[in-house]
């Protein structure tokens, strides 16, 4: 049986007819850059999400990038952020000519170590951007309880200023894999920094054809800054007191959004039932062990998600962007599922302190530990909503040979 890790086209056929009209609509109307199709959008997004201003631009990416534009990070400025993510994380500071500066990743969530963070905190740290990894929202309460301890307070949305010193500190989310995520009584990830951030790649819970992304913020003035700098900082047009970019939304992508956003929280509930049948799976056969170890009992075991197993309580509502497990002979089970016709991914076999590109930074190797083994061990297993039962039970069966049992 073949399974691929992704499949779109049946997400396509189930909802072919509305989108080719909304296509097509905008192909007739001839708008193609912003215009009422993104503001359709933009504004339905603020509500889904429950952030005062939601603004379409042109990919996750450029979402991170324009986010740190806005709130002012200069070259030598620090930014905080987990060596375990999305290189896109990375590079929007490097571009900055800021300071990335890594921390390791909790062992069992995969997202960044509060603790860590608090310990990289330096005169010169003016960002710290989480990144709610794989679908599951990053330990907020744990990053605030850790900015308290240092005497930082809150005295804007996500914006934290140290009571003896006045340094100031934003927090970027970096939610561009888990939109539709809730953290804290149903609050959705990407709501409790300054400003959070989302990917519409094709790959994502929802998912463009092509690329897109949206920033939010609660922030008036931040809000401005980012509608402003979106059009490459003028207003009105060849007018410029700010330096931005070209990060627009294009108006086929925000149609497109628009037909599938209605359908977010059914896709997003198959994927978290197909990770519980997976678990249920694994457990019934013998095979699985909680994670939160840097060490393997049996070579045959395989660590799973957290969350998997129970979700701490409606607060943390994991959406499944991706399925990943850890086992000990990650690259031989990765070749045996090829074989297999079982479609997978290694997300991420790099860390950014290992990355050619950040060796200026002379990062030590061994303040990673969790990190490295997730680089080491992680495996990425098919998960989208159209994915079947059988399906999984493939997927399974065949780890199972794979690992030797």
């Amino acid at each position: 049986m073949k399974v691929p890790l992704l499949d779109l086209k049946p997400q396509y056929a189930s909802l072919k007819k509305e989108l080719d009209e909304a296509l097509i609509r905008v192909a007739e109307s001839q708008y193609f850059i912003l215009g009422p199709e993104v503001e359709r959008i933009e504004k339905s997004l603020a509500s889904y999400l429950g952030g005062k201003y939601a603004i379409g631009v042109s990919s996750g990416t450029d979402a991170l990038l324009l986010a740190l534009m806005a709130v002012g990070i200069k070259p030598g400025d620090e930014v905080i952020l987990p060596t375990f993510s999305f290189f896109a994380t990375a590079g929007v500071v490097a571009r900055l000519n800021a300071v990335p500066v890594f921390t390791d990743i909790d062992p069992v969530t995969f997202n960044i170590d509060p603790a860590d963070m608090a310990r990289k905190i330096t005169p010169k740290t003016r960002a710290v951007i989480p990144v709610h990894l794989y679908g599951q929202c990053a330990d907020i309460d744990g990053i605030i309880s850790q900015f308290s301890v240092l005497n930082f307070q809150m005295q804007r949305p996500g914006q934290y200023v140290n009571q003896k010193t006045g340094q100031k500190i934003c927090v970027i989310e970096d939610g561009a894999q888990a939109i539709g995520a809730q953290y804290r009584d149903g609050r959705m990830a990407g709501t409790f920094g300054a400003v959070g951030c989302y990917s519409f790649f094709p790959s994502k819970n929802l998912g463009g054809f092509g690329d897109g992304g949206l920033v939010v913020t609660d922030d008036d003035e931040l809000g401005e800054r980012l509608k402003i700098m979106r059009v490459h900082g003028g207003k009105p047009k060849y007018y410029h007191k700010v330096i931005g970019g070209n990060f627009r939304l294009d108006a086929l992508q925000a149609a497109v959004l628009s037909v599938k956003l209605p359908h977010l929280d059914d896709w997003s509930q198959k994927r978290r039932e197909n990770a519980e049948y997976y678990t249920r799976l694994f457990k019934d056969a013998g095979l699985a062990e909680e994670e939160g170890v840097l060490a393997f009992g049996k070579g045959n075991r395989v660590l799973l998600p957290k969350a998997v197993y129970k979700d701490v309580g409606p607060q943390n509502y994991h959406i499944y962007n991706q399925y990943v497990i850890r086992v000990e002979k990650r690259d031989a089970l990765r070749g045996f599922l090829t074989g297999s016709e079982i479609g997978t991914e290694i997300y991420y076999p790099v860390p950014f302190h290992r990355q050619e590109c950040f060796a200026y930074l002379k990062s030590d190797d061994a303040d990673f530990p969790h990190s490295n083994f997730a680089a080491e061990h992680s495996i990425a297993l098919p998960i989208y909503p159209e994915l079947t039962r059988p399906q999984i039970e493939w997927v399974v069966e065949a780890v199972a040979k794979g690992l030797g049992n």
